[in-house]
């Protein structure tokens, strides 16, 4: 048998929910079930606005424009991330400082930021790996005292808190992935949630183009134009159809979610104890949205030979993010420094499968494979 990395799980109501946004006659973005998207997450999580988009890449986009971001400006982030969170300011001419990991977990150390700050320091952007929260008093308390922006890269961090506080609703603007290896899926799919209110209405026209389209079918305006620059960031209505579907079993999906994470930690707990491997930290601050699970092998070598053999058991692990200040884009750009915690994440981190229908046979022969690996070097 072959048990993928990733399968996406279909609540029930998708393909109904689809079809009801195909016969309402409107299927372009900011239709009903967009609305109903909207509303889910303001009343759940206390946003003070959020937009779907048609991906957190799209999202971060957004931000970097938002806050004007121009060449010469530079913007602090964590090395371990997906190639989007840096992108989106690049695009705006932005140098990119990155600041190094925790040694015992992958998320921006912010004991590392302060030292990196200049003049033309502009934004922060925290992600939170795996669903996991940054140190965000302490990345906030930065940021009020020179004076910066704070965009959460919360892509992983659907239903997960800081303190009792949902991830998204600290920074001033967040950026959320509703991609099909998440949690909540779209198959494609992302938002911005806005928490600092003079961005709101600025943010409804980048979105629409750069016109205040939206305020004039609001009635606000009697007409509408080109206002700002923009883009079409809006997804269709077919997109939070499926989204508001997978939304009504959000509890239910992160329940089970969180019953394998569980098991995986439990039974892998071993290994670590008798020093083979590292298992993942979940900070006192934060909470555990179960979007993934890793261990962490030694060194690359022992890494590579874990997921070749587990492939040739039909299990399917993966490693995650390159050190983005080592890219062959970017490399050229980084000052030099050596981010020696990004490198060991990037090195030695194997994220094990994990979806809704993993069996607990099949979760139990992966731990049974993973214990075998290591039980007999």
């Amino acid at each position: 048998m072959d048990i993928p990395f990733n399968k996406p799980f279909f609540a029930g109501k998708e393909l109904q929910y689809i079809s009801d946004a195909v016969l309402s006659g409107k299927i372009s973005g900011d239709g009903l079930f967009t609305k109903k998207c909207h509303a889910y997450f303001e009343t759940r999580y206390n946003f003070k606005k959020v937009l779907l988009t048609t991906s957190c890449t799209d999202a971060l986009e957004m931000a970097a424009i938002l806050l004007d971001i121009k060449p010469g400006d530079e913007v602090i982030m964590p090395a371990y991330t997906f190639v989007s969170t840096s992108n989106a300011f690049v695009l705006r001419g932005a140098k990119i400082v990155f600041a190094d990991s925790y040694f015992d977990n992958p998320n921006m150390d912010p004991g590392k930021i302060e030292p990196l700050i200049t003049s033309n320091t502009r934004v922060i952007v925290p992600v939170h790996y795996a669903g996991v929260s940054c140190n965000m008093d302490e990345i906030m308390a930065l940021a009020k005292k020179y004076n910066l922006f704070v965009v959460e890269d919360a892509a992983q961090a659907i239903d997960s808190f800081y303190n009792g506080r949902p991830l998204g609703s600290i920074g001033h603007l967040a950026a959320f992935s509703f991609h099909e290896t998440k949690n909540i899926i779209s198959g494609e799919g992302g938002m911005l949630a806005i928490n600092d209110e003079r961005f709101i209405d600025r943010a409804e026209i980048i979105r629409e183009k750069g016109t205040n389209r939206s305020q004039f079918f609001r009635g606000e305006v009697n007409k509408y134009g080109w206002v700002d620059i923009g883009s079409s960031f809006l997804p269709s209505d077919i997109i939070a159809a499926f989204l508001f579907a997978q939304l009504e079993h959000l509890d239910n999906i992160q329940k089970k979610r969180k019953e394998i994470w569980d098991i995986y930690y439990d039974r892998l707990l071993p290994l670590q104890n008798q020093g083979y491997v590292k298992l993942p930290v979940v900070p006192d601050y934060a909470t555990n949205n179960a979007h993934l699970f890793y261990i962490l092998c030694k060194n690359l070598e022992q890494r590579t030979q874990l997921i070749s053999y587990l492939k040739d058991k039909g299990i399917y692990a993966v490693f995650h993010y390159l050190s983005l200040h080592k890219s062959p884009f970017y490399s050229n750009k980084h000052d030099g420094r050596i981010l020696e915690n990004t490198d060991k994440f990037a090195d030695c981190l194997v994220r094990l499968p994990f979806y809704y229908e993993l069996a607990e046979a099949e979760q139990f022969f992966i731990i049974e494979s993973i214990c075998n690996f290591f039980k007999t070097r």
